[in-house]
């Protein structure tokens, strides 16, 4: 995840103020992480990185459980986390360094990035994309006055998709893994890319606003370390629907949602009063 100029960190998540003076706007990854269930998923996967874990060294393991439990307990307890913090680290450093290529600017020698560099600039020789004259905007943030949301797309950029090898202009979302295969898409995704083409206004540099372009299509361009690969996932009416149903729901619990619940108490309780009998 990027560090966009307004986006500002809150205890609920993401927000981006809007340089106009309106209300806060929720994130789209901050909608996503919060009104859509991925625990069917996340579970799974930390429960099997504690196991790998034990799994690699049990007798230092059983060991530890001996002498040691309560500090064994908090660090498997941390695996999932702190693997989540790197993968989220080297996204946001992979996302800074393809912008850099895109705008032809120095970016600081980094070993672990440089691969993921290597195969985005192999994707814009394929795809012959010029990058003065195809890319549109990278790294930009798009706003939803009016729903209430904001976030920032990767990659505008024009590809010789159409009929007749003609321009379409294509919205484009960078995903870093270094472990999951090329070919991954998960079932939020679509909404992400559909809430970024779907909002009416962008972010100019100097905070003014103007009418986004229209984007043809949307698509995930998985980079790896050796492979990359680009799907086109489908951003219409249904999964614009579903995103404000996520939007809506996260806009309930973190801001409409009562934060005091009063007891009911039979009317025979102390200090109650019988209505019916008054």
């Amino acid at each position: 995840m990027t560090d966009p100029k307004w986006a500002v960190a809150t205890e609920r998540g993401r927000y981006y103020r809007d340089p106009a003076g309106g209300p806060d706007l929720i994130s789209v990854t901050n909608v996503l992480g919060t009104g859509v269930n991925k625990s069917f998923a996340l579970v799974p996967w930390g429960a099997g990185l504690v196991a790998d874990t034990v799994i690699a060294d049990p007798i230092a393991t059983a060991r530890r459980a001996r002498t040691e439990p309560t500090v064994l307990r908090r660090e498997l307890a941390a695996i999932p986390r702190l693997n989540s913090e790197r993968a989220a680290n080297l996204g946001t450093r992979v996302h800074n360094r393809a912008q850099a290529l895109v705008l032809d600017v120095p970016y600081p020698a980094d070993d672990e990035v440089e691969p993921y560099a290597l195969q985005l600039a192999r994707w814009f020789r394929l795809w012959r994309v010029d990058l003065t004259e195809d890319v549109v905007a990278t790294e930009t943030t798009v706003l939803h006055r009016r729903l209430g949301y904001a976030g920032t797309g990767d990659l505008w950029v024009w590809l010789r998709t159409g009929l007749m090898r003609r321009r379409q202009l294509w919205l484009v979302d960078y995903k870093t893994s270094a472990k999951k295969p090329d070919t991954t898409v998960y079932d939020e995704q679509p909404l992400q890319l559909t809430a970024l083409r779907r909002a009416p206004e962008w972010l100019l540099p100097d905070d003014t606003t103007e009418p986004a372009p229209r984007v043809h299509r949307t698509a995930l361009l998985n980079l790896r370390a050796r492979s990359h690969r680009l799907i086109e996932v489908p951003s219409g009416r249904e999964q614009f629907r579903a995103f404000v149903g996520a939007l809506r729901t996260s806009q309930y619990l973190h801001h409409d949602a009562p934060s005091d619940y009063p007891a009911v108490l039979p009317p025979w309780a102390p200090g109650v009063t019988d209505r019916k009998a008054a």
